[in-house]
């Protein structure tokens, strides 16, 4: 058994202790803070507090995991305030206070009653969202760990795991007994891909019962608190009875992260040394940033123009009624007296007062109701994206995510997809393909290593290499590596391969390809038991080394390496790594039989790797171990100590050969490539691979073609030496040059038209960008930056390679900010990719093999990178159209309203007479309009999904905000004002003959109001029948019904006395309006009149579409240029024997 140390909730228990803080700690700073200094300090067991120790008392944390934002107790005053910081909502809440405190002309309850209405469906709405993390947070907060107190196992819920005041700290059992190591599968959130290894420290894996773990005392020294899932520094101390206690180092192999799963051990036992918002996965649940969308902006600048309208036709009134009161027999008619009160009012203050009656009398022209069918509109139709069929993926059982429903117009308008490469254009699935040892290549399956060989290097010959140097090879694949072995029937949620008894587990699936591929030429890895690995030759025997030391791949030396002994006690050291990292330490001579492999392998689009090895004397393994012990027991500036002693051990190797591995494109992802740039969209790779695996890659998927010339900033290009600034800024210039200032400006103009004559393609790789971005001081050319951006932005695809994960971000970050601020969307499965997910407008994840990090960070999650394809091409557009359209109709139609009652005001003296009842102003947005514009909204398919999918271009139409530019807003606003005008005029024109019944009774104001309701309610609604083309038995129920609901309503309106009202002004006025015959006539007249433009409009286009099919008819005689693509290997051969296609 073991004892691990736990970083969060872990799902077992522990046992009692001390845990106390050293004052080296510095107090205040709060759980979440990225730069933390000192160390605490963990106590297992009762070891006595010296009285010389410096002891600070600290509270910590409770292990309880808190991602909901609202209590119960908070959550009505939090989601006000977060409410009412929305302008229109705040807006509304100080016309309805006007309405309470001044005396206007409607009553509270015209604006009281929506604003209510859309207050109450927004915290429904977000108080149900919050009550979901309340679940997932009871989830992990209430589910059973075992404390091991006073040698015994005690069920607790997860939440009661918590550093007390007095210092206790609890042990928790996690259920694993192994030989000192266990595999977890990542979890939780965690980023780290596969299944990794962990081990315990190697003096405590002899404690195996409850009562071993309970005489255990020890002190456990360990850094604050700090997110960086991949680092972790401290040691502990264990102390024995009569004997000088032992230390030994911590690092991030002694760590489990809160959500691992135990893959090959049944129990183990650790202590807590960060609980609840402390662990490493609490602090990594930093917030994304709040990313809003173009529609959200344009309505913003919508409301300015409407709100500018609003202030006009008050300002406009308010004048004119003073102007027309400037008559005195105006001012005060005879039958209309003032009082005393008014006449002493100041007229400042009375010019005020009407000024704000007016805009409450005008105020429904800011639609308030239109933020919470906005709100609705994009919760409700996430769901669609969740439920595509063609969106799920059998292999893993899961299909589309959405995390977030804000941006679903955003992946309409994308102009910029930034991918990255491995698990997200390919599969990250690893097949060993092939080997070189000593210039000899080995391919093909052979029986005990002799077989098929060939060299194509500078040697002339055929043959191989020496036995010895085969078998050397074979053994550095079995030895050098992290992969464990597990009886496959013992393995949980693994399936072994029937010809196999056993399944390897690693954290990279590269590793597992290369000791496959060792032991398909004889040579197979058995496992690792109590640190010796055990191997079976070609002959069948078995060999045994012993494991000393392991030096860990990490992403700057790309290379890992193991010091072994053999049974006759040679000291060996193995390494593997990138060919950058391993040439520059071998002997020179061995490296030019090798590169000509390594090249030629990348340029077929494999993953290569470099092995070499070196014998140690046992006085220079002793002076290793010295420097890798002290490096591992130092708390400050372990990686660099460690990385000085890693480079000082890999030094003066000898090169044995290279490996290739495969790693298949994913299933139609050129064709989604393709289909992307066809659509308008620029594609960019953004990948840590080298230049030829990755240039080879963008081949294959098609992101370059035949005809592409690629430009290269790429260390091979700019040089290493002192003048490489110098270099690159001629070739930055040459290539402006070629790309801005030699081509003629495009005056046609199509619509995302950056594609020239020529493509052009561009490679770049991490050192060169690191260059542009940050240029020396000294450096004359500090405009890099914008040169290079504009060479980037004239360029049809971009390969970025040997990328960090943050100059992914800086990538983004720099064309995200550029003029005109495109759209971007950035996809990747892995936990390198989360940076650039957060920085882009749009973040994807996909839930690939190297855990969940990239798909829980993301605004939506797909299963592979080809349901891309659809989620933009087809989702995304419809959900742009949807919801323009929404937000148009919502001006258009408030437009509609109003505009009448701002007429009116011209006819009755600019009294402020209500056109409209006050029941017909609050139920008009609320329920007689607002149910068919939210079934449009959701159901429409202007065009239907499998063309939008098959055809690209059609994403065009809708990119650059096009339904939401002024062009179309002012159209609507046009089409609002005359609908507006031929409303009110027309009844107007109707009431010149006031008699309109046959026994000559005049009709009043609430009838010529109603009549002018009738018509704008008939017409708004008919106007969406008329836009709508996907119909629906929802579509039809919502339009219809809502014109029924509004004739039964004012019917039942004007049909009972209702006791709550002063004036019963509306009492059978509607069903008195329909006995005339004139009435009839007059809004069937007039709805037609107003729905004319619009319907010679659908004629119009009608006949130009039906000519367009005609051509096109003819021109889909000619193959589409899609499928007559060439297969992806020819075009790999042919792109790379045509080397005049690079600069």
């Amino acid at each position: 058994m073991r004892l691990l140390i736990t970083a969060a909730r872990a799902p077992g228990p522990a046992r009692g202790g001390k845990r106390r803080q050293r004052a080296s700690c510095q107090l205040g700073k709060c759980a979440g803070e990225e730069k933390r200094v000192g160390t605490r300090t963990v106590v297992v067991g009762h070891r006595p507090v010296s009285e010389t120790d410096a002891y600070v008392a600290q509270k910590f944390c409770d292990n309880r995991i808190v991602s909901s934002k609202y209590t119960l107790w908070n959550f009505l005053p939090k989601n006000l305030f977060e409410q009412f910081r929305r302008i229109a909502n705040f807006y509304f809440l100080i016309i309805f206070l006007v309405q309470v405190i001044v005396d206007t002309p409607t009553s509270p309850v015209t604006s009281g009653l929506p604003l209510f209405f859309v207050i109450t469906v927004t915290a429904i709405k977000q108080g149900y969202e919050d009550w979901l993390r309340h679940r997932a947070d009871n989830e992990v907060n209430k589910s059973n760990v075992f404390i091991v107190e006073n040698a015994k196992q005690v069920q607790k819920e997860s939440e009661k795991i918590k550093v007390t005041v007095n210092g206790e700290v609890r042990l928790l059992s996690l259920k694993l007994v192994g030989r000192g190591r266990c595999v977890v599968r990542a979890g939780g959130g965690m980023s780290c891909p596969g299944e990794l290894t962990h081990y315990a420290v190697r003096d405590t894996t002899v404690l195996c019962t409850d009562e071993a773990i309970d005489a255990l005392t020890a002190t456990i020294e360990c850094e604050q608190p700090q997110p960086d899932l991949y680092k972790f520094v401290g040691r502990i101390i264990i102390y024995r009875s009569n004997q000088e206690p032992v230390a030994r180092s911590l690092g991030p192999e002694n760590l489990l992260l809160k959500g691992a799963t135990l893959k090959n051990t049944k129990k183990i036992y650790g202590v807590a040394v960060y609980t609840g918002m402390e662990t490493k996965m609490a602090l990594n649940y930093q917030g994304k940033s709040q990313k809003r969308s173009a529609v959200e902006k344009s309505i913003n600048a919508f409301l300015i123009v409407y709100l500018c309208i609003l202030l006009s036709k008050a300002t406009v009134c308010t004048t004119l009624k003073y102007v027309w009161q400037s008559n005195p027999f105006n001012d005060e008619p005879w039958y209309n007296e003032k009082t005393k009160k008014e006449r002493e009012t100041f007229k400042v203050l009375r010019m005020f007062t009407d000024f704000l009656s007016f805009m409450v009398l005008f105020n429904f022209i800011i639609p308030v109701s239109m933020y919470v069918t906005v709100e609705m509109q994009k919760f409700l139709g996430s769901f669609f994206i969740s439920w595509d069929k063609e969106m799920y993926d059998e292999e893993i059982k899961e299909g589309a995510l959405v995390n977030t429903s804000d941006l679903n117009e955003e992946l309409g308008q994308v102009e910029y997809v930034f991918t990255d490469k491995t698990g997200t254009l390919t599969e990250n699935s690893m097949e060993f393909i092939e080997c070189c040892i000593d210039g000899h290549k080995y391919k093909d399956c052979i029986s005990e290593v002799d077989g098929f060989s060939q060299t194509d290097g500078p040697l002339k010959y055929y043959g191989k290499a020496e036995k010895s140097r085969e078998e050397l090879f074979l053994r550095a694949l079995c030895l050098c590596h992290t992969v464990q072995i597990k009886e496959a029937d013992q393995v949980d949620g693994l399936i072994g391969h029937p010809e196999h008894r056993y399944t390897y587990i690693s954290s990279s699936p590269d590793e597992i390809a290369l000791v496959k591929g060792a032991e398909k030429y004889g040579f197979t890895f058995l496992g690792l038991e109590n640190n010796f690995m055990k191997i079976r030759n070609q002959k069948n025997e078995m060999e045994t080394y012993q494991l000393l030391h392991v030096l860990n791949f990490d992403p700057v030396r790309r290379r890992m390496s193991v010091i072994v002994r053999t049974t006759t006690g040679t000291l060996l050291l193995f390494c593997k790594g990138a060919d950058s990292s391993i040439f520059p330490r071998v002997q020179q001579e061995e490296i030019q039989q090798t590169k000509v492999h390594v090249d030629r392998n990348a340029m077929d689009g494999y993953r290569t790797l470099c092995v070499a090895f070196k014998e140690l004397t046992q006085k220079e393994y002793d002076k290793i171990d010295r420097q890798l012990n002290e490096a591992k027991m130092a708390l400050q500036d372990r990686e660099e100590k460690m990385a000085k002693v890693f480079e000082d051990t890999e030094a003066d190797m000898h090169l044995i050969g290279a490996t290739a591995v495969e790693d298949r494109l994913q299933e139609q992802s050129a064709e989604t490539i393709e289909a992307l740039h066809a659509a308008g969209m620029k594609v960019w790779v953004l990948t840590g691979d080298k230049m030829e695996t990755a240039k080879s890659t963008c081949y294959a998927c098609r992101l370059f073609q035949t005809s592409t010339e690629l430009l290269e900033l790429t260390a091979k290009t700019v040089g290493e030496s002192e003048r490489k600034e110098d270099r690159l800024h001629e070739l930055l210039m040459e290539y402006h040059k070629k790309l801005i200032q030699d081509v003629p400006k495009n005056r046609g103009g199509l619509k995302r038209s950056w594609t020239l004559s020529q493509e052009y393609g561009l490679i770049i790789d991490g050192s060169t960008l690191s260059l542009i971005l940050n240029p020396s001081q000294d450096s004359s050319s500090s405009n890099y930056k914008n040169i290079f951006l504009q060479i980037c932005l004239k360029c049809t695809a971009v390969l970025c390679c040997r990328m960090a994960p943050l100059q992914k971000a800086q990538i983004v970050r720099m064309v995200k900010n550029t003029k005109g601020s495109p759209i971007t969307l950035s996809i990747g499965d892995g936990a390198n990719d989360v940076s650039m997910i957060l920085e882009a407008h749009v973040g994807i994840g996909i839930k690939g093999k190297e855990g969940r990090q990239a798909s829980r960070n993301s605004d939506y999650a797909v299963p592979k990178f080809k349901h891309l394809r659809k989620l933009l091409l087809a989702h995304g557009h419809l959900y742009y159209v949807r919801i323009a359209h929404l937000v148009q109709y919502f001006f258009y139609k408030n437009l509609c309203f109003i505009l009448p009652q701002f007429l009116y005001q011209f006819f009755c003296g600019f009294s402020q007479q209500p056109l409209y009842d006050a029941a017909y102003l609050t139920m008009y947005n609320i329920c007689f309009t607002s149910l068919p514009i939210l079934a449009y909204s959701l159901l429409e398919q202007h065009i239907n999904i499998d063309t939008l999918t098959a055809d690209p271009q059609l994403y065009m139409k809708v990119s650059d905000n096009a339904m939401l530019q002024w062009k179309p807003f002012l159209y609507w606003t046009f089409l609002g004002a005359f609908e507006g005008l031929v409303f009110f005029f027309g009844v107007y024109f109707l009431f010149q003959n006031s008699s309109l019944e046959d026994n000559g009774k005049v009709f009043g104001n609430w009838t010529f109001g109603t009549i002018v309701f009738t018509v704008l309610v008939f017409t708004v609604t008919l106007k969406l029948a008329l836009d709508t083309r996907f119909w629906t038995w929802m579509n039809h129920f919502v339009i219809w019904g809502s014109l029924a609901f509004y004739v039964f309503f004012s019917f039942f309106w004007g049909g009972v006395i209702w006791p709550f009202l002063k004036q019963q002004r509306m009492y059978f006025v509607f069903a008195h309006m329909l006995t005339s015959v004139s009435t009839w006539l007059a809004i069937i007249l007039l709805i037609f009149i107003s729905l004319f433009p619009e319907i010679l409009l659908i004629v119009l286009k009608n006949i130009k579409e039906k000519s367009h099919q005609v051509r096109n008819k003819i021109i889909r005689k000619v193959p589409d240029s899609l499928s007559a693509r060439p297969s992806v290997r020819p075009l790999l051969l042919r792109t790379f024997s045509d080397e005049s296609n690079v600069l």
